[in-house]
């Protein structure tokens, strides 16, 4: 395959978005047997929203196109390594492959730091620096119950 067309795309995304103001560089593109199915640039800034990263948008625009929720047979260009967030949807996606230009330290180099998100996945509960607490037995069964509702013939991730 060829990966020319599609990253430059993505660096382009990411060029649109920036000079749009919609938020930082990054653009991103999905393609599924050679051909684009979802493309998108950063967000965050013009729709108020954390989330709205290139990969997300992009992943997000494909979804719809294919109408599935599962990336399986597909690829992932994107300007910048994925941060944390947007590795995580993509395996939640379950993308196939993902290929990127710039990496991590370049994103680093001009603000966008996620050093202390990669770490804070490998530090142990009590030095977090988000804590997050598992409430009653009781709550934990009314959700569990709400949960098991859920059909067994019901696709899942």
């Amino acid at each position: 395959m060829e990966h020319d067309p599609h990253i430059r795309r993505a660096i382009a995304l990411a060029q649109q978005g920036m000079d749009g103001g919609h938020g930082g560089p990054f653009g991103a593109v999905v393609v599924r047997h050679g051909a684009v199915i979802g493309e998108g640039h950063n967000y965050v800034l013009s729709q108020t929203n954390s989330t709205l990263h290139g990969e997300v948008t992009a992943m997000t625009e494909a979804e719809r196109s294919i109408r599935s929720p599962w990336l399986t047979d597909c690829d992932l260009y994107t300007s910048c390594e994925p941060c944390p967030m947007c590795l995580t949807a993509a395996l939640w996606a379950r993308v196939s492959r993902i290929f990127y230009a710039a990496n991590r330290h370049d994103a680093a180099e001009i603000g966008f730091d996620d050093a202390a998100f990669y770490e804070e996945l490998r530090m142990a509960p009590q030095g977090k620096l988000l804590q997050v607490f598992a409430l009653s037995e009781e709550y934990r069964q009314q959700a569990r119950a709400v949960m098991l509702q859920w059909p067994a013939t019901q696709q899942t991730y």
